[in-house]
């Protein structure tokens, strides 16, 4: 981001990516013999979200979380108890197996993301938390309305703003482009981001997922590499509204 963004910058961020990859860890890979198809489609990670990640980090000189374990073996953005939680040759093993595999892979990503948004709170006083995710073009046979989805707790202020301006920024620079909000699933549901608001002093964190239509991570040319450069330059100028206070 150019230095009108960078010098009114006054909270922190911290970028994360649950579903960056569909690996497998060696001792479970029997289990997922029959997964392989699974795997390799938006049931075992989410397509182009990791690369995102990675270049948002870049652009907000922001600390990145990423995993590579598929969601399959254990999915990040869900809460301990909930019911897809685990894949369900999983969900079979015992009770003792199925928290190892929180213990390896799941409490130490939410450690360390918690961690990093408190060091931003208590350096900067705020933190902005982007997510990134993608969704597939159509499930159960309905074809999803959205290229880009902006989720958010509409009960916080401060995210339906940054969403409201962000939205607004990226027609400005792609006007084709369907922009839609808490789309499509909504941003207060179970998630990494709902889990932070609870722990986090209220005024001090802003939680974001960015999900982008897959179908624009598998065409091929420059659309995809446009796209993500369209959505890091409408963040900059997003950031600079805010921080000038200008209307969107």
């Amino acid at each position: 981001m150019d230095k009108s963004v960078t010098d009114c910058i006054s909270q922190g961020f911290v970028v994360t990516c649950e579903h960056g990859g569909n690996l497998i860890p060696l001792p479970y890979q029997d289990f997922f013999h029959s997964y392989q198809a699974q795997l390799a489609t938006h049931c075992g990670f989410d397509f182009g979200a990791l690369l995102m990640a990675k270049e948002l980090a870049t652009a907000l000189s922001a600390p990145l979380v990423a995993a590579t374990v598929s969601r399959l073996l254990v999915d990040l953005n869900r809460s301990v108890g909930h019911p897809r939680l685990h894949a369900e040759v999983i969900r079979r093993l015992s009770v003792a197996a199925r928290q190892e595999i929180l213990q390896y892979y799941y409490q130490p990503y939410r450690e360390q993301v918690e961690r990093l948004v408190r060091q931003g709170i208590a350096y900067h006083g705020l933190v902005i938390h982007v997510s990134s995710h993608s969704f597939t073009p159509e499930l159960n046979g309905k074809i999803r309305t959205a290229d880009i989805g902006l989720l958010y707790d509409p009960a916080r202020p401060g995210e339906a703003d940054l969403c409201g301006r962000w939205q607004f920024a990226l027609k400005r620079c792609a006007p084709d482009l369907k922009v839609r909000r808490n789309y499509p699933y909504l941003g207060k549901g179970d998630g990494l981001t709902s889990w932070l608001r609870q722990q986090m002093p209220p005024g001090t964190y802003l939680g974001i997922e960015l999900e982008i239509n897959q179908k624009h991570v598998i065409r091929a040319g420059q659309a995809w590499p446009n796209l993500r450069k369209v959505l890091i330059e409408s963040l900059g100028q997003t950031l600079v509204s805010q921080c000038y206070g200008t209307s969107s």
